[in-house]
């Protein structure tokens, strides 16, 4: 009986909380997933087929999909099992590891001069300097300005060219600092407004083996981090729940301070 009220208590709590919310302290940080959404050179489309959509002979309206592609397209997560044999996949993630306070950490001013610019320690000291130790437990967000190219899927990857994965463009992390956020900090997990969260160059995914090694989700192609303080928010990162995938479709969004 004790067990029974304990869960209706917490359920009449979390429904007023819900209620609670100021929807304009909400930021929805998900790219819409179509068919021209941005992808991996490699990866399949996003794809939606009509199956049903229109009036039916009794005179209701009825609409049905089917739909494809990749784990990772557009806003996706990526699993530790995607770089880390053994580790978690995609449905094995407990959700206490997808939501937790977030970080942005702003390096704008050096991707526009650096397309392939590494996030580093000193820029996490940086963001220390001003804002004070990372939290524990923290979501370490990198905000690189890349969504001003969404869309633009030849600035956004650095080539059109389906199929090459020579050419791409763009800003990721450095082993240093994926070291020091694992070693150091212990975030739970990182993000960014790129294609990968290893730079547009690399051949080794060395981020992501780092990361994925120490089980920490990866968020990929993030949307509205403009819109994001440095601190105080709050992310959630909902993943579709893929039985052995290593990753998935993400819906990410977080709630302001």
């Amino acid at each position: 009986m004790r067990t029974f009220l304990t869960i209706v208590f917490s359920l009449v709590l979390f429904v007023s909380a819900a209620n609670a919310i100021d929807e304009k302290k909400l930021v929805d940080m998900t790219y819409a997933f179509a068919s021209d959404t941005l992808h991996w050179p490699t990866a399949k489309p996003f794809q939606l087929d009509k199956v049903n959509e229109g009036r039916t002979p009794q005179g209701f309206w009825y609409s049905s999909y089917n739909y494809s592609g990749s784990e990772h397209v557009g806003t996706h997560l990526d699993a530790p099992f995607h770089f880390a044999e053994g580790r978690w996949t995609t449905e094995q993630i407990p959700l206490g590891k997808t939501i937790g306070p977030a970080v942005v950490i702003d390096v704008r001013r050096k991707t526009e001069i650096e397309r392939d610019y590494l996030l580093t320690v000193n820029d996490i000291h940086s963001w220390e300097k001003r804002y004070g130790r990372l939290p524990k437990g923290g979501i370490v967000l990198m905000y690189t300005g890349w969504g001003r190219y969404w869309g633009d899927r030849k600035r956004y990857l650095g080539t059109d060219e389906p199929g090459n994965v020579s050419d791409l463009h763009f800003p990721g992390f450095s082993k240093e600092a994926a070291e020091f956020l694992i070693k150091q900090r212990s975030i739970k997990a990182v993000g960014i407004d790129t294609p990968s969260i290893d730079h547009g160059p690399s051949r080794d995914f060395l981020a992501h083996q780092i990361f994925g090694a120490a089980n920490v989700p990866i968020f990929e192609n993030v949307a509205s981090l403009e819109k994001l303080p440095a601190k105080g928010a709050t992310v959630f990162a909902i993943p579709m729940k893929i039985k052995g995938g290593s990753g998935a479709p993400l819906r990410i969004f977080a709630l302001l301070p």
